[in-house]
């Protein structure tokens, strides 16, 4: 029950100094311009209910991987200045992050002001979780707040550290995420069903397992499939193959039966003579790829197919694309997915990553009931692993 957490809503925060972790980890082009805010976008509403409520917030996100070392390309300058706009007021940006001008900023800051930390990861203390820069980070504030789920798999000082010396709660964003995810997997309406997709079963391996015996069905997408099809002896051609796990795989087959969840297969494959856009393609029968020939995404069988029993279920959780979906000639079947998925009455969860993209980019993330913000996190919350960052925060 590791989403029966304590939020920002559980603890009086006026008048204290807030040290919130977000996950500012944004897309930038050559010249530093952001080129996808949405993670900044995320962190406004416990940005603002936190000023509503009279608390002076420090802000603290790493972004990239500068390795310990200040490297101004991975500065958070650009992303306190695209802040203040979203916000309507100053984001001040600290020169450091806890030496003398954080010291200053956040000694004088005050009740509705906002004070953003440099790059968290500029410090070698961050990500080793150090004690000492820990205890300094803590230092400048009451209370934390943690609203980075993202990082929330990470036994980071900014995520774990602090929590050591504050009092830690979630923010807005983490705790939909703990209530929405923790919900549907301690107690799914039936029919549950799990989409998975992804390239290799080897990183799934835990995810679906943990599925089994709590879905009724899981639907296989994406690269893992041609694994499954190799290990019944069918064949892949050139296909993307987790050799490692095809014993795995046999497993997992006979350990779904044994607990009554139904594993579906792809029934059609579109197939390529090469990994491009531009290569000849056919839709051929699944488990039969010519010699030469690649699978790059799932057949319209396979979508009507798996698009019957998405419209059946009651519970939906959806991790990794059907198909190559970058490419337009191999977007179908993720599409497909996404547009079913889209139509459903279920409550429906994509777990993040690039699931979450093609949610996005088909305009579809106000159709499903929760988009995760955590691609690595999400899977382990999933999993049932303890996440660092969630375990450290107070209990309701």
């Amino acid at each position: 029950m590791d989403y029966m957490k304590k939020s920002v809503k559980d603890v009086d925060v006026k008048g204290k100094k807030v040290l919130l972790r977000c996950d500012f980890n944004v897309p930038q082009d050559a010249d530093g311009n952001i080129t996808d805010d949405k993670r900044i976008r995320e962190a406004l509403p416990t940005l603002r209910y936190l000023l509503d409520e009279g608390a002076a917030v420090i802000v603290c996100s790493h972004l990239g991987r500068p390795k310990g070392e200040r490297k101004m390309k991975y500065t958070l300058t650009p992303v306190a200045k695209h802040l203040s706009e979203l916000l309507g007021r100053e984001v001040s940006m600290s020169f450091d992050i806890t030496g003398p001008d954080a010291l200053r900023l956040c000694s004088e800051i005050k009740p509705g002001q906002v004070v953003m930390l440099e790059n968290l990861r500029f410090d070698p203390g961050e990500e080793k979780c150090d004690s000492e820069f820990s205890k300094k980070l803590s230092s400048f504030a009451d209370i934390y707040v943690n609203d980075a789920f993202g990082a929330a798999h990470r036994a980071h000082a900014s995520i774990v550290g602090v929590a050591e010396y504050l009092p830690a709660v979630s923010g807005l964003l983490i705790e939909k995420e703990l209530r929405v995810m923790g919900g549907a997997m301690e107690n799914p309406e039936h029919p549950f069903i799990a989409i998975m997709g992804g390239a290799k079963v080897s990183d799934k391996l835990g995810l679906i397992g943990s599925f089994i015996g709590k879905c009724d069905a899981i639907l296989i997408v994406g690269g893992m499939a041609y694994t499954f099809f190799k290990a019944m002896g069918g064949s892949i051609g050139s296909s993307i193959c987790d050799d490692k796990s095809l014993e795995l795989v046999k497993d997992l087959m006979a350990h779904a039966e044994e607990k009554g969840t139904k594993i579906y297969l792809p029934l059609d494959t579109v197939v390529s003579d090469t990994f491009s856009n531009d290569g000849n393609f056919e839709t051929v029968e699944a488990g039969h790829v010519p010699g030469t020939f690649m699978g790059m995404d799932i057949g319209p069988k396979t979508v009507e197919k798996y698009g019957e029993i998405i419209k059946s279920a009651k519970t939906i959780v959806w991790n990794g694309p059907a198909g190559v979906f970058e490419m337009p000639n191999f977007s179908r079947g993720t599409e497909g997915i996404a547009r079913a998925v889209a139509e459903s009455e279920a409550v429906s969860i994509i777990g993040g990553g690039d699931s979450a993209a093609a949610i996005e980019k088909l305009g579809l993330e106000n159709k499903v009931t929760h988009v995760s913000t955590g691609g690595g996190a999400a899977i382990e919350f999933l999993e049932g692993l303890e996440l660092p960052g969630i375990a450290c925060l107070l209990d309701k």
